[in-house]
């Protein structure tokens, strides 16, 4: 199953989706994460030690490799492959932790969505290749556009989930994104509540979104707060939390048509 996460910042979205990867991986599932924000922060939420996570390097910023796979030799305006081979590159560049194995893809810093430059080329075919040619579960924290994703590559997204909080802003970024989704040819999209505090946060969360689309809420939690403070995985510090992520992942399944 291939899902894509996203919502405004601050909303909770990489924390959800660290939990969901440790769902699918203690129920068996290959989990690929891929951190594909640029203000990337999911390494730490998946519990991978700052001095490892240090060892990293973001996919969008590997010019040379992207020179080297699309033939680019000549500068700007030169002609080079779109379609290089980039099957190698997870498992190159993956590092695994706890059973999770995770990719930086990170983001373009120049040209936007438009940008036709190696750099561009090779995240946008290696995008594809996650999302089409891979047969494991890949969960992908983005964003709250969707730029990473072209049309060929977003129909290839069985969901995408929305993470929003208590708040019109929020619910705002999330209506924007689901119409975004629908134009890109994104059928299944789902939202999640997060840091749900008493009964009128929900209220609000329920009277904006349909009751189809909301797969259920996260309760705001201390231990999570307490784990992004002591930089360890949410999950170690709230068992709560994860079997509420795990009822969202089920209910995902059921609505998706799968057997949890």
């Amino acid at each position: 199953m291939k899902i894509a996460i996203t919502g405004k910042g601050g909303v909770g979205k990489t924390t959800f989706a660290s939990l969901l990867c440790r769902a699918f991986t203690d129920d068996g599932g290959r989990v690929l994460a891929v951190d594909a924000d640029p203000d990337a922060n999911l390494a730490a939420a998946l519990g991978i030690p700052a001095e490892r996570a240090a060892d990293l390097q973001p996919v969008a910023r590997m010019k040379e490799l992207a020179e080297e796979r699309t033939g680019a030799n000549g500068g700007y305006g030169s002609f080079f492959k779109l379609n290089p081979k980039v099957s190698d590159l997870p498992e190159q560049f993956c590092m695994e932790h706890d059973g999770v194995r995770f990719l930086w893809m990170g983001t373009l810093e120049q040209g936007g969505s438009g940008c036709a430059c190696p750099e561009s080329t090779l995240v946008k075919r290696l995008m594809g290749h996650l999302l089409l040619e891979r047969d494991e579960v890949v969960i992908m924290d983005m964003e709250a556009g969707l730029e990473h994703l072209g049309r060929r590559t977003a129909e290839a997204v069985d969901a995408l989930v929305v993470v929003v909080e208590p708040g019109q802003r929020s619910l705002q970024t999330a209506h924007q994104i689901v119409k975004l989704a629908g134009d890109l040819g994104i059928e299944e999209v789902f939202v999640v509540g997060s840091k749900v505090r008493d009964a009128e946060d929900l209220r609000l969360i329920e009277a904006a979104i349909p009751a189809d689309r909301l797969l259920g809420s996260l309760a705001f939690c201390e231990e999570v707060r307490r784990a992004d403070r002591e930089n360890v995985a949410p999950d170690r510090l709230s068992p709560k939390a994860l079997r509420e992520v795990r009822e969202i992942k089920n209910r995902l399944l059921e609505r998706h048509g799968k057997s949890a």
